[in-house]
């Protein structure tokens, strides 16, 4: 391809690759071509008109080299593959970069590789300031934060903080996520180009923001100095510390920079300073320090003068341009407001009409479920009526039995009062022989003690006898005098005076011991005959009592059965008068 676009006949091309931030493109090149016209062509392809910023670098053994535009591009050491490869990378930083970057692709290309910078540790970044880097970052890439759409874990992919950063704290992926969300958050309303500025203007206040550094000395025989080249000027580092220069040499400071061979000479802008002369060890180093300050002092020089008619005109393009889209996002706010509200409005009437709905299915199903709740109501009215007439039938039929009940209860009670009173008689009557069984047993007990007397009495009568008979025939005997004899009547006269004495002790003993025995005999058949009747008497009342709780069983049924209609009967507990009864009767049982 020629810049001329003159096709008179095909020349040699050689194929290029170039590798930008984002994108990677492949050309066919002239081999007359310069170094300006493939920087041409690669600016025109990505539609960057702040050229100066920019360069393309490539890899010379274990060093790097920008693409000088004066001479041909195969005339320079570039590598000799095929495609050959180069970076589109910004060579020189602006001082300040929302004064100085005008084109949105400009700002694109500064943020992309500043932040690869921030993430390979070529810039050092502090923590905190590495946590709101990433928040603006993500702001960029993904817009607003939408917590219904950017769930936990969204970030997983990204790579949003160095390495360092991350091995310092003990925290998970979770923790640090959660932190970067949180400032996310808070940049809601803020476009792609705002955020990615916002992020510039963090990083160049950054210590090692736009320096190049290269090892020098300050003598031949000592290798322990860095020189970093930046947009202010020429700084001098210790070889262990890139964040704080020794010295420093402003680009309004420096009157001239010169090399011989390995030997760089600084001379001050006040001739009373002392010259500062390093060395560098490689000639193709030396070269590179010397472009990257002649190209820094240019812009320098440059930013201190009147802009330019190019710039001046895309500044002002960029101002429209920033005022369209500001306008443009102004209204596509208040759209989306509208479009949000209108949506929240859908999703209220949405809401109401899905309530609604759900509320006149409620009451479909309630106006059924009150339809069959009045056909089981009319049924079981119709139920209950008929439950209300047979029990009124059974309260009536109960009622009958009540008063049958009340009245045969009034029956069994004059029974029972009969029956107390037969009690009454029978324990008056057991009283009476018990006493006439008492006085009895006393007159037998006198009966008794009268026939031991007697009995006594014939036994001494006895005795007496015999010893006036033993006096009596001894003093016949003496007097050998014998008696008249007797005569044979008086004999028998005082002998069957003697027998009748003793006859009639007999027949009274006999006739007491039988009389005794007969009232006795009485006594039994009486006592017998009492306990028969306390028997019978025991078991009436035995029959009475169940027959009465059978009755009052009868009637707390019948009034159960009624509830609906009689009030409930009041359970009356047996009377306790039985248990005298029962007390009398074992009493009569012991007797």
């Amino acid at each position: 391809m020629s810049i001329l676009g003159l096709k008179k006949k095909q020349p040699k091309t050689f194929k290029v690759k170039v590798i930008t931030m984002d994108a990677e493109m492949e050309f066919s090149c002239e081999v007359k071509w310069k170094g300006k016209d493939l920087f041409d062509l690669v600016c025109r392809t990505v539609g960057l008109r702040e050229t100066w910023f920019f360069g393309l670098r490539y890899t010379v053994k274990d060093t790097y080299a920008w693409l000088k535009p004066e001479k041909r591009v195969l005339d320079q050491e570039v590598p000799k593959d095929s495609p050959i490869t180069f970076h589109f990378l910004a060579k020189f930083f602006p001082e300040k970069v929302e004064e100085e970057l005008v084109q949105e692709i400009t700002q694109h290309l500064f943020f992309l590789q500043v932040k690869k910078q921030i993430l390979d540790e070529e810039i050092f970044c502090s923590p905190e300031a590495s946590v709101l880097l990433a928040s603006y970052a993500v702001q960029a890439k993904y817009g607003d934060y939408d917590p219904n759409f950017h769930k936990p874990g969204f970030l997983a992919q990204d790579e949003l903080l160095p390495k360092r950063v991350l091995m310092q704290y003990q925290m998970t992926a979770d923790m640090w996520e959660e932190k970067i969300t949180a400032w996310y958050a808070e940049h809601r309303g803020i476009a792609r180009d705002e955020a990615e500025m916002e992020y510039l203007k963090i990083a160049q206040d950054l210590e090692m923001y736009g320096v190049s550094y290269f090892a020098i000395t300050q003598n031949k025989r000592d290798t322990d100095l860095l020189l970093g080249v930046d947009a202010q000027g020429l700084h001098i580092y210790s070889p262990n510390s890139k964040l704080n220069p020794n010295k420093s040499f402003p680009w309004s400071g420096i009157r001239n920079i010169s090399y011989s061979e390995k030997e760089f000479t600084i001379k001050p802008l006040d001739k009373k300073k002392d010259v500062f002369k390093f060395y560098s060890s490689q000639l193709r180093v030396n070269k590179l320090i010397l472009q990257l300050c002649i190209g820094n002092h240019d812009l320098f020089m440059r930013r201190r003068k009147v802009d330019s008619i190019e710039v001046q005109q895309m500044k002002a393009q960029a101002k429209e341009e920033k005022a369209r889209k500001k306008m443009e996002r102004q209204i596509l706010a208040r759209e989306k407001q509208m479009r949000e509200e209108a949506e929240r409005a859908k999703e209220e009437m949405e809401r109401r009409l899905f309530q609604l709905q759900d509320e006149a299915r409620l009451a479909n199903e309630a106006l059924l479920r009150s339809e069959e709740t009045a056909d089981l109501l009319a049924e079981k009215a119709q139920i209950a009526e008929e439950e209300a007439k047979l029990l009124a039938h059974k309260a009536a039929e109960a009622e009958q039995d009540r008063q049958r009940l009340e009245v045969t209860a009034m029956k069994t009670k004059e029974e029972k009062r009969l029956m107390e009173q037969k009690m009454r008689e029978a324990e008056q009557l057991a009283v009476k022989l018990v006493e006439q069984s008492e006085r009895r047993l006393k007159e037998a007990d006198h009966l008794k003690q009268d026939l031991t007397e007697a009995k006594d009495a014939e036994r001494r009568a006895k005795q007496k006898l015999l010893e006036i008979t033993k006096t009596t025939y001894p003093l016949i005997a003496a007097y050998s005098t014998p008696a008249p004899p007797a005569p044979p009547e008086a004999a028998d006269f005082a002998y069957e005076s003697a027998s009748t004495r003793l006859d009639f002790k007999d027949s009274d003993m006999k006739r007491l011991s039988m009389e005794i025995e007969r009232e006795r005999l009485e006594y039994m058949e009486k006592s017998k005959h009492l306990q028969d009747q306390l028997k019978e008497l025991k078991t009436e009342i035995e029959s009475l009592k169940l027959e009465e709780q059978q009755q009052q069983a009868g009637i707390y049924g019948l009034r159960s059965e009624a509830r609906g209609f009689i009030q409930e009967p009041v359970y009356i507990p047996h009377s306790n008068r039985n248990s005298a009864y029962m007390s009398q009767m074992a009493f009569f049982e012991e007797v």
